[in-house]
């Protein structure tokens, strides 16, 4: 348990980073899962225009601390190639 004052400001500020971060995760989240529904039904346009909002959310997550940012780069490539993927002809 935090015994000095400035260790008990650190535990505060420690649980409000937490729940921020936590709340930043989760919406994040809930964009790549809107693309991953839209790809799993087979809807190229809905599947691209999930993707495009999806985009500016990781970037503010790297920004913001919450993910690394070789780990956006490799959801959103991955994302993309799948998208680009459906939406391409089937030959």
């Amino acid at each position: 348990m935090a015994n000095t004052e400035q260790s008990k400001k650190r535990a505060r500020q420690s649980d409000a980073r937490y729940a921020v971060n936590k709340a930043r995760r989760s919406r994040i989240r809930t964009f790549v899962r809107k693309v991953e529904e839209a790809l799993a039904s087979g809807d190229a346009g809905a599947a691209a225009e999930a993707l495009k909002n999806a985009q500016p959310e990781l970037a503010r997550g790297v920004t913001k601390g919450v993910l690394h940012k070789n780990t956006v780069s490799r959801k959103i490539s991955r994302l993309a190639s799948r998208v680009k993927a459906l939406s391409a002809p089937s030959a």
